[in-house]
């Protein structure tokens, strides 16, 4: 049972597995930044220089007008934070496109390695047997007349 573990653990699908894991995590920071530092204040922007990220509904408690999302959560309020939503929902498609556009690379690269280097150059072949049939018919028909 301990070599069966082994050559599971051994196997390069669990070890790609974790790398691709541990890699995910550190570039999960490189996408907050990305949508927190460089997308929402243009979305901020275009709404006229709102906080995207900052955005939110009270459902029931008192939060006094003007304060924002961590304050209204740390007076106990319900809120509805549709501003952190929409940000989450910005993160998944950029890692999305991200992670399709490095399987469409890896693909390439596969692809590309698959092929042969050098293309076997193609061996001249004889006449086919149709041919061999019609220069002797050809022949026999100029000695024959």
């Amino acid at each position: 049972m301990i070599q069966e573990f082994k050559d599971f653990i051994a196997k390069g699908n669990v070890i790609d597995l974790a790398v691709g894991i541990i890699v995910g995590a550190a570039f999960t920071s490189i996408v907050q930044s990305l949508v927190n530092d460089i997308i929402n204040p243009m979305i901020g922007l275009v709404l006229g220089g709102i906080d995207f990220t900052s955005m939110y509904v009270v459902l029931s408690g008192e939060v006094p007008p003007g304060i924002g999302l961590d304050a209204a959560r740390e007076a106990g309020a319900a809120i509805f934070a549709y501003g952190s939503f929409v940000t989450a929902i910005i993160n998944f498609f950029i890692v999305a496109m991200v992670v399709f556009m490095l399987v469409k690379l890896v693909n390439r690269i596969k692809k590309a390695a698959e092929k042969p280097d050098d293309v076997a150059p193609t061996v001249p072949t004889g006449p086919s047997q149709l041919d061999v049939l019609i220069e002797i018919r050809d022949t026999l028909r100029k000695d024959g007349t």
